[in-house]
């Protein structure tokens, strides 16, 4: 189902402009100037256009080092991550559940004492293995997680490293004797690597369908090739809507996904918001709203829905531009990432962003390491939630950062909060957990549009964890990388405020 109302002519033109200009072509040729002039972070970061084919060759491999971990008795497995690295293992844990004989997996993206010692008391370590995660290596998130872990087991064969040629975590693997180091592509970026090592290898361990994850990959590819004509390339045709949407002010992208994927939305979430929210543009990904009627809706909405799709019929006849994609199997996941890795690149054209870099995600970084330098000190003034509420105009979204365990309970209380919210104000929101959603909608936060609202919700951990090695604990990384970002998002006259989640939730029922 495709029914875009006043969008229809500008996509259509817009695409038989990529027809003449031979832009299908062109990217599978990797051809940077269909981005910018300059090469830089282009020309070395389209790997994942065929990384599905050199992955193939691969899976007997990844499938003997599960059944090997498997076989010496190990039943867990816990992925060391952050944003490109954790986002799509956890799509798969979440879509595909564990095979019979496989290892259970779970993703630790946080900086939270009290989620990573909840995650450590429940299970057993002397049959866990550690997967670390990083295709730079320094990720810090990730190195701190590995010190932790490293501290209390320091038995190489219960480590593995995932990440690119030449990089200190590889050099670090190398020294201590991993069980195994899986080096990456290196032309492949973290949101678009689901498809390479870093998505595939904790993938073997839950026992997924490799195959067929990569046998829809290569087919949703080979529909979206460089002679289909961009208006019969679904990759294309999906990336001009997004984009033409986006610059006529339909820039909220809102998922609506069948539930057994529901992980999805925040991978897409991450590929689209890292990818496009640069240079005071891109596209807001609106992920886990429960849909509602047409009257709590602006006119800033793209509705994309995966599969039977039907409850949208509603609001395509109230005017709101609808698509509908095919879907039916969870195997199926590896052609939907194809096509949205595509479609996001073609977005970023039409909007005329680089999509391939994360310039605003370091100003985050910096004002952490600045605050952990001052820890203790004075901590940042706290706004008034009030007045930020209602500031509110027409076109603008609120976000809620959440610096608290990511638990289901507290994540069912914020999304309560949230339609409260939604629906009074009638507007986009969306909600992540620190640090998390900074190797996310971090860099569309501070890079995109001006129309974000951000409502930090911060509370003191109730149990603190040391940082083996580091003069600072879990509880003051997470607290500097709280202020950090707040530092940042007001640098750039972003709205921002801190409160408690007692404080939000009177202010949303009051």
């Amino acid at each position: 189902m495709k029914r875009l109302r006043d969008l229809e002519r500008a996509v259509d033109a817009r695409l038989g402009r990529f027809d003449r200009d031979g832009v299908p072509r062109r990217i599978w040729g990797r051809d940077h100037t269909v981005w910018q002039e300059d090469p830089t972070e282009v020309a070395d970061r389209l790997g994942w256009l065929t990384v599905a084919d050199d992955m193939d060759s691969r899976v007997d491999e990844l499938e003997g080092f599960a059944a090997t971990a498997s076989g010496d008795g190990l039943t867990d497995a816990v992925l060391l991550g952050m944003g490109g690295s954790s986002l799509a293992p956890e799509v798969f844990r979440e879509s595909f559940g564990v095979a019979d004989g496989a290892l259970d997996l779970h993703v630790l993206d946080t900086t939270h004492p009290e989620q990573i010692l909840a995650l450590e008391r429940s299970l057993d370590l002397d049959r866990t293995l550690f997967l670390v995660a990083s295709k730079s290596g320094t990720t810090l998130e990730t190195r701190s997680h590995l010190d932790h872990f490293w501290e209390g087991v320091g038995e190489g064969s219960r480590f593995v490293a995932i990440t690119d040629p030449g990089t200190p975590l590889a050099d670090l693997a190398a020294e201590r004797g991993f069980r195994q180091v899986f080096l990456n592509p290196p032309d492949i970026g973290g949101r678009y690597s689901a498809l390479s090592l870093f998505g595939l290898v904790p993938a073997a361990l839950i026992g997924a369908d490799l195959r067929g994850l990569l046998a829809s990959a290569r087919e949703v590819a080979a529909e979206c090739g460089p002679a289909v004509p961009p208006r019969e390339n679904p990759g294309i045709w999906l990336g001009t809507v997004m984009g033409e949407a986006a610059a006529r002010g339909m820039d909220k992208l809102t998922l609506v996904l069948p539930e057994r994927i529901a992980s999805f939305g925040a991978w897409i979430e991450q590929l689209v918001a890292e990818s496009t929210g640069k240079g005071g543009r891109g596209v807001l990904p609106v992920e886990g709203e429960t849909l509602g009627p047409p009257a709590v809706y602006g006119e800033d909405r793209l509705f994309v829905g995966l599969g039977d799709a039907g409850y949208l019929t509603e609001l395509e006849e109230d005017g709101h531009p609808v698509v509908v994609l095919p879907f039916a199997a969870n195997t199926e996941l590896g052609g939907q990432m194809f096509e949205w890795e595509l479609a996001t690149a073609v977005a970023g054209a039409v909007l005329g962003i680089q999509p391939f870099d994360q310039p605003d995600v370091g100003a985050a970084k910096e004002a952490t390491a600045r605050a952990l330098e001052r820890r203790g000190g004075a901590r940042p003034d706290r706004g008034d939630l009030r007045e930020l509420l209602g500031s509110a105009r027409p076109g603008d979204y609120l976000a809620i950062q959440a610096y608290l365990p990511r638990t289901p309970g507290t994540a069912a209380h914020l999304h309560g909060i949230r339609m409260a919210l939604r629906d009074r104000l009638r507007l986009a929101t969306t909600v992540g957990f620190g640090p998390r959603f900074l190797h996310s909608t971090g860099q569309l936060h501070k890079g995109g549009p001006p129309t974000g609202m951000f409502v930090q919700v911060v509370e003191p951990p109730a149990e603190d964890l040391p940082v083996p090695g580091s003069p600072f604990t879990f509880g003051e990384l997470l607290a500097a990388q709280a202020d950090g970002d707040l530092e940042a998002l007001r640098a750039r006259g972003r709205r921002a405020v801190r409160v408690s989640l007692t404080e939000l939730e009177a202010v949303a029922s009051g």
